[in-house]
């Protein structure tokens, strides 16, 4: 649904295309009311903001992720425990 208010936001372009194109922070409405605060200003609190995100959740941490085929023969052999063990008690 769209409403009839607009909003002012600031687009910043992401250095690693791989995942994210950009990054999209809407800003307050009662910011730019106050004194001081420059455009550059909050372009550059944009970019602090975008950059702690990335440190945070760095690349080179990954999950461990096994093939599908794997999964399925994983899970086979656990069914066919638990049959085996139903059968034999």
């Amino acid at each position: 649904m769209v409403k009839g208010t607009s909003r002012r936001v600031i687009v910043v372009d992401s250095p690693d295309t791989e995942l994210f194109e950009q990054a999209i922070f809407i800003v307050r409405n009662d910011v730019l009311s106050k004194r001081g605060v420059t455009a550059q200003m909050l372009v550059d609190e944009a970019c602090r903001v975008a950059r702690s995100c990335a440190r945070m959740h760095p690349q080179g941490r990954k999950c461990f992720r096994a093939a599908p085929l794997l999964w399925c023969a994983a899970g086979a052999a656990v069914i066919g425990l638990v049959w085996l063990v139903t059968l034999l008690l």
